[in-house]
């Protein structure tokens, strides 16, 4: 609201503006995940927490109610500090500086708004919201085949978006529910099975889209390499994660039977997409492509622990929404900024960073040994949550996915391994590029920020784990027959 009235006032004004409302809503997601904590030893259960209702449309019982469990407060604590983050990478965004954090605020609207709902609906709006900056953020700020991009990603994700409100209206009116509250009509648990195998398959599919489910996955590569920084990094970090949220919260909660009966067909797309996208990423030279590659992969990998459906996998997919949110931010703010200075991301034309910009250079080698798996980050607690959790199921075909999907932590060592070794090291070819300067301050910071949150959360895995256990729990408890 205040970018949005601020809009006659100077560039300064509205970077002001953009720095106080993240940091407050950084400076909320923290003091609300403390409280949450807190009043959780309390002994005060989830349902009881931060919820809120009042009746929107009646003819069809929307309401806008909204609400918290332990899930729902990690992801929002996510979305504040890529937010907070993204908001000094774009620091320097020209032109039309004012419009662009017009449209950056309400795409950040949209993910909040989608973590808070608890009624089909409402969520499907803020869904929605999240979706349609996208467009003109790639479209107008964009670099590369822009336009193609951005139509791209608008066009298969819209297409996602008709999948779920057909499964949406499956389910509300399947059940017989008097309430689109996504709590009341899981605890209702009446919806006929056949029902279900029709509105399961669209409901985890328009939300799979988004999570780069195989073969949905093609507009991400595309549009993560045609955004500007803090859009890749917002997109990649947060909006990827609705995809999973989705899946978890909506359609494998309010259908479990037809999860359970259909898992096996979803868990080999899912497969597919964790080996196929990291595979991908080893054949790519554009920086851009090989992260958004690496996101296809990471992002398949949630699904495939949630399709599990045992309590240390699902816990596992939320913990590597978390870790991957961070560090595919982190690599994304970090090949900006090397973007930004080199103007190129083919990794053939550039070599010996480490010697020209060592601050980005060690940031992105931080960056990504996190994201092959190296202990003490984030990277390794999530991967080994999933892969305990999914080998836990005692048969032979989950166990054999299991095996298969593990081999993408061997495949990811290689292109990343083989990427730093070719632009960070050895002399530098490019004459011009001797004369470039390291990362600003606010470059830095945003370096800084993301790397104690990747390492945060490798070295202190608990606390989170502790924060989302009741959650997963609670939906677990419905899935499973």
């Amino acid at each position: 609201m205040l970018v949005a009235l601020w809009m006659s006032r100077g560039i300064k004004q509205i970077r002001t503006v953009m720095v106080a409302g993240s940091t407050l809503l950084l400076a909320l997601s923290v003091y609300l995940t403390i409280d949450f904590i807190a009043m959780r030893n309390a002994g005060i259960t989830d349902a009881q927490l931060y919820t809120d209702s009042w009746s929107w449309y009646t003819p069809l019982n929307i309401c806008y109610s909204i609400g918290v469990d332990g899930i729902s407060v990690a992801m929002l604590l996510l979305s504040s500090i890529i937010v907070f983050t993204g908001t000094f990478a774009s620091w320097n965004m020209k032109p039309l500086t004012k419009e662009y954090f017009l449209w950056y605020t309400l795409l950040s609207l949209g993910v909040y708004g989608f973590f808070i709902s608890t009624d089909l609906f409402t969520m499907f709006m803020f869904y929605e919201t999240a979706l349609i900056p996208m467009y003109l953020l790639i479209g107008v700020w964009g670099s590369g085949r822009k336009e193609y991009s951005a139509m791209k990603l608008t066009l298969m994700l819209m297409g996602g978006s008709a999948f779920l409100l057909m499964g949406i209206l499956g389910i509300y009116f399947g059940s017989g529910a008097t309430t689109m509250n996504i709590h009341e009509i899981a605890q209702m648990a009446n919806i006929p099975v056949n029902i279900q195998y029709i509105f399961f398959p669209l409901t985890f599919i328009g939300f799979g889209v988004l999570g780069a489910l195989f073969p949905f996955h093609t507009w991400s590569p595309d549009g993560h390499a045609s955004a500007p920084t803090a859009v890749s990094m917002l997109h990649a970090g947060v909006l990827m994660k609705l995809g999973g949220y989705g899946c978890f919260r909506i359609a494998m909660y309010l259908l479990p039977q037809a999860a359970n009966e259909l898992a096996w067909i979803f868990i080999i797309l899912t497969t597919i997409s964790v080996v196929y996208g990291a595979l991908s990423a080893i054949s790519q030279t554009d920086l851009k492509y090989i992260n958004a590659y690496s996101s296809v992969s990471h992002c398949g990998l949630v699904l495939f622990a949630l399709l599990m459906m045992t309590r240390t996998a699902c816990t596992g997919a939320i913990l590597q929404m978390l870790s991957h949110g961070l560090m595919t931010a982190l690599f994304f703010a970090l090949i900006g900024m090397i973007y930004g200075r080199t103007h190129t991301r083919d990794i053939h034309k550039m070599q010996g960073l480490m010697k020209i910009m060592p601050f980005l250079a060690v940031g992105y080698v931080i960056a990504g040994l996190a994201n092959l798996g190296l202990p003490g980050f984030s990277g390794f607690i999530a991967e080994m949550t999933i892969f305990v959790g999914a080998f836990s199921v005692n048969d032979t075909f989950h166990r054999v996915v299991t095996i298969i999907a593990c081999t993408s932590i061997v495949i990811t060592a290689v292109y990343i391994l083989r990427v730093v070794g070719k632009i960070l090291y050895g002399k530098p070819e490019n004459k011009e590029h001797l004369e470039l300067t390291d990362a600003s301050w606010h470059e830095k910071f945003t370096v800084i920020c993301l790397i104690i949150s990747v390492a945060g959360l490798g070295i202190l895995p608990m606390w989170v784990s502790n924060l989302i256990n009741s959650g997963v729990a609670n939906i677990i408890s419905n899935i499973q027959p």
